[in-house]
């Protein structure tokens, strides 16, 4: 039995909506777990203060990404609160291929692209506790009018009725419990028999030959 030894990465989509904790709980995920990149999103919104372009989002102008989506570049695209967000495609499948498991963090629309062009990805919701803590998280940011929390408020109720699609849900409110259940997803994947065999190539060419 020859068992192929080039590991192919896992792809995870993660969703939320705003204020669940999503952003946190990645960031706390790649640091407690090895071998996970984050691919990096294109998005034609303004640079908020204390953000790093190429870090946190690669920041466009809206002729600048319709151009990357004319090219074809993007895995999946959409607009969210009249900005645009992409995902690169080239980006994710050299990440892949290189046996990375890539973390992307989009919502719920460009989730649903992403599932039917990789169906072998693993898609996780992330909902927050109480509509109560939603709005307290968004306003504790200190960064949008009232108008506009009311809005992403409406928006996230709306995200947070498409969880069903997902094959994984994760309720953010003890965020150490939250990280818990996200890294078991991630060891989990990594576990399967597809995943362990390309992994353990030379151990199970010794043992069964």
């Amino acid at each position: 039995m020859s068992v192929s030894s080039k590991r192919v990465g896992t792809l995870f989509i993660i969703s939320a909506p705003s204020g669940a904790g999503k952003t946190s709980l990645v960031k706390a995920l790649r640091e407690s777990t090895e071998g996970l990149a984050v691919s990096v999103s294109h998005t034609t919104r303004n640079q908020r203060s204390g953000e790093v372009d190429g870090k946190d989002y690669f920041f466009v102008d809206h002729d600048e990404f319709q151009d990357m989506v004319d090219r074809g570049d993007f895995l999946e695209h959409a607009r969210v609160f009249d900005n645009y967000y992409g995902t690169s495609k080239a980006s994710v499948e050299d990440n892949l291929q290189n046996g990375h498991d890539v973390i992307l963090e989009i919502d719920w629309q460009g989730a649903r692209q992403v599932r039917e062009l990789m169906p072998q990805s693993q898609s996780i919701f992330i909902l927050p506790p109480s509509l109560e803590a939603l709005e307290s998280r968004l306003r504790g940011r200190g960064q949008d009018e009232d108008q506009v929390i009311q809005r992403r408020m409406k928006d996230a109720i709306t995200e947070m009725s498409h969880f069903g699609e997902f094959d994984y849900l994760v309720v953010n409110d003890v965020f150490a419990d939250a990280l818990t259940e996200l890294k078991s997803i991630v060891i989990a994947s990594r576990m399967k028999v597809f995943n362990q065999s390309r992994t353990h190539s030379a151990l199970i060419e010794s043992l069964i030959g």
